[in-house]
């Protein structure tokens, strides 16, 4: 495990584990953990589309529950979670449908549940659940675990003062390019927030959803969320299949 230099003492217990995605640029099986190119669709089903522009949805993001590290094996639950984006500026559908919010309407994200989620199958492969700009397709192949701690207004909202010599020491691990939580692409661990933190509530008990996966801007996606933001799909604990994204920016 890579581990994070100098952390301040008021963060040591609040330290989870994360994990970075490791890609390969091409094309693999439609069940397959991946960013952009052509997901799993189920036969007859049409590929979700914009309800303020019509056009299809781009994928952002696959990722197989099935084949995450098993130390979440029990977390998320099991199906494949997609989460389809409309990129579309004219119209401006992200300003129009305000995409930054959780359950926006010009995103999708949502856990499907193929008959053999652990293989491709050859009626998924067919031109029907193509469209001409998605992203260029990287597979997910493997994960690098590491270490994560809150974002510091977060670790104060729980009842942690932090000292002067915290904050300077924050600012010596910033100097140094880390961050703190980690930004970048990651599977669970503590969400990084371009502003404050804002989880979204279960639609389903209104309990605060839990963080499955971060997206930033430019990483494995040549794709930015306003000015570099950052983007998080979010899981009820109780209620798995209600999940949610969104983003923000500074």
């Amino acid at each position: 495990m890579s581990k994070t230099p100098s952390i301040p003492a008021p963060f040591k217990p609040f330290r989870k584990q994360a994990w970075q995605p490791k890609v390969k640029p091409g094309i693999g099986p439609s069940t397959h953990s991946k960013f952009g190119g052509r997901p799993w669709i189920a036969p007859g089903e049409p590929w979700p589309e914009c309800p303020s522009c019509m056009q299809p949805l781009k994928l952002f993001v696959q990722l197989n529950l099935n084949q995450i590290p098993k130390e979440l094996e029990e977390d998320f639950g099991t199906g494949l979670l997609q989460l389809f984006y409309c990129t579309n500026d004219e119209p401006d559908c992200a300003v129009a449908c305000e995409a930054w919010f959780p359950f926006s309407q010009s995103t999708v994200v949502r856990i499907v549940h193929p008959e053999s989620p652990d293989s491709g199958s050859e009626e998924h492969e067919s031109e029907e659940h193509e469209i001409e700009d998605s992203f260029p397709e990287k597979v997910i192949v493997g994960w690098e675990a590491v270490e994560d701690y809150p974002d510091p207004e977060e670790i104060e909202a729980m009842g942690v003062n932090l000292s002067d010599q915290d904050w300077e020491q924050l600012e010596r691990l910033d100097d140094q390019g880390v961050s703190i939580p980690r930004d970048g692409d990651k599977l669970s661990g503590w969400p990084f927030w371009a502003q404050s933190p804002e989880y979204p509530d279960c639609p389903k008990c209104a309990g605060r959803m839990q963080l499955v996966f971060q997206i930033d801007s430019e990483c494995n996606l040549p794709f930015a969320f306003g000015d570099s933001g950052c983007g998080h799909i979010t899981q009820c604990e109780i209620h798995p299949d209600q999940v949610a994204f969104g983003w923000a920016c500074a």
